[in-house]
C-alpha cells in the first residue's frame, strides 16, 4: 500500500497481519470529503497502519495524533509514521476511549477525528458516544467514520449529528 498524494506521496506503507487497511479508493473519499487539511490537528483512532494518518500529514495537517492499542500493529505503526518527518505527530499506544479521556484532560482538540473501529464489535458507537461526552472536536470538528454496512448510526448521537453517508463496496463513510 502506498501513499496516494502530497508531500509523502509513493510512500510505502506497511501491513501488519491481522489488520483490515484502509483502501486507497477509500482514503481518496475522506479527504474528497474532507477538503483542504493544511494546518489543522487530524486523530486516527483505531489507526492500523497509520495509513489515513500519513495521508492526511502528506497533505499538509499541521499535527498527527495515531491511536492504536494493538501491541502487534504498533510496531509497524511507529515504523510507517517515521517517515512523516517534517510533520509535528505522535503515536499513542493506548484505547481509543483512554486517549479521548487523556486528551480532554490536557484540553487537546482535533479539527478532523477518523475512525476506523473493528467491524462489527460494538466499539463504533461506544467510541462516538466517549467522543461525543468528552468533547475533543473543535466546533466546527468533523468525526469521519469508517464502518461496516451491517453498522448503522443513528441521525443523532449527543450533539453529534450525521450529516452524510458515502458506500464503497461494504464500507460506509460516515461524516
Amino acid at each position: 500500500m502506498r501513499i496516494t498524494t502530497g508531500k509523502y506521496k509513493n510512500r510505502n506503507i506497511a501491513m501488519p497481519a491481522g489488520i483490515r487497511p484502509t483502501q486507497g479508493l477509500v482514503r481518496k473519499a475522506v479527504f474528497d470529503i474532507v477538503g483542504n487539511v493544511q494546518g489543522l490537528f487530524f486523530l486516527d483512532l483505531f489507526a492500523g497502519s497509520g495509513a489515513v494518518g500519513i495521508e492526511a500529514a502528506s497533505r499538509g495537517a499541521e499535527e498527527v495524533v495515531l491511536v492504536e492499542n494493538n501491541p502487534a500493529v504498533i510496531r509497524a505503526l511507529k515504523e510507517n509514521a517515521s517517515c512523516m518527518l517534517d510533520t509535528k505527530y505522535l503515536v499513542l499506544p493506548v484505547d481509543a476511549g483512554e486517549a479521548i479521556k487523556r486528551f480532554f484532560k490536557d484540553g487537546r482538540r482535533f479539527d478532523i477525528v477518523f475512525l476506523d473501529p473493528p467491524y462489527c464489535r460494538d466499539m463504533l458507537k461506544k467510541t462516538l458516544q466517549t467522543i461525543d461526552a468528552y468533547d475533543i472536536l473543535t466546533p466546527i470538528g468533523l468525526a469521519i467514520v469508517q464502518h461496516s454496512r451491517r453498522e448503522t448510526l443513528p441521525e443523532n448521537l449527543g450533539v453529534l449529528s450525521l450529516l452524510r453517508q458515502k458506500k464503497y463496496a461494504d464500507t460506509f463513510l460516515s461524516i
